[in-house]
């Protein structure tokens, strides 16, 4: 039986509720209520671990799946949807080589799945409504697009480029499928070309930010893989 460590974070009255499975690196979970996005945990993490062997990864066996709270945080803003403000225990660990290998090999392939998807996509598909209240698809891809880069800068101090992707996908002059794959290569050449100091780097700001580059990958891996997920719920969506 495979036992994962979870992280929570959660709105008011401990409403909205995000899960981060730090040991599973870019896997989360969410819900109207804590109660709800913990029973939606196991589920999440079954995807994910289907889409980590997809990519070669080698994952726990199937089976039975325990859980245990680690730290759940229910004080500060934007809680329940992938704060970026705040910092759990794991976030503060120095990031090796090896992590860095394995975390861009992930968001790549996070990269992919949603560039082929992409690519398989009319515009009217696109565009199109979805049956229930939320963003059209290529909202969502634009969305998803350049926060990677967003997330890098607030732990390196900057990370240019990603803007210029953005405009140039917003105009339609960068296909989709293209502007993904352009910023999965920004952030590989980025992060492969931090330095040790930068790894290990914990910068604390006025009003308790603390930002590291641990971190920024937690978030980078978590919001592909959010809205990969919400994707894949729809008719017609990437599958999981």
């Amino acid at each position: 039986m495979a036992s994962y460590g979870l992280y929570l974070e959660s709105g008011p009255m401990r409403r909205k509720t995000m899960v981060h499975v730090l040991d599973l690196l870019g896997c989360i979970a969410n819900g109207p209520t804590t109660d709800e996005a913990l029973a939606a945990t196991p589920e999440a993490i079954r995807a994910y671990m289907r889409f980590l062997r997809r990519q070669g990864e080698r994952v726990e066996e199937r089976g039975a799946i325990e859980t245990h709270v680690v730290e759940h945080i229910t004080e500060g803003g934007f809680l329940g949807n992938g704060s970026p403000d705040i910092v759990f225990g794991p976030d503060l660990v120095p990031v090796t080589p090896a992590d860095i290998t394995k975390y861009l090999a992930r968001f790549h392939a996070l990269r992919e799945d949603l560039a082929v998807w992409a690519a398989t996509q009319s515009a009217r598909s696109l565009d199109a409504a979805p049956r229930e209240r939320g963003r059209t698809a290529r909202a969502i891809l634009l969305h998803v697009l350049a926060v990677p880069g967003a997330y890098l800068s607030a732990a390196l101090g900057g990370a240019t480029g990603f803007s210029r992707v953005q405009t140039l996908a917003e105009r339609g002059e960068l296909p989709l499928p293209e502007a993904l794959r352009r910023v999965d290569g920004m952030i590989g050449d980025i992060v492969r070309g931090t330095t040790p100091a930068q790894r290990k780097a914990v910068v604390r700001r006025s009003g308790g930010d603390v930002r590291t580059l641990s971190k920024a990958l937690r978030r980078i891996l978590e919001h592909d893989w959010e809205h990969l997920a919400e994707l894949s719920r729809r008719p017609g969506g990437p599958a999981l």
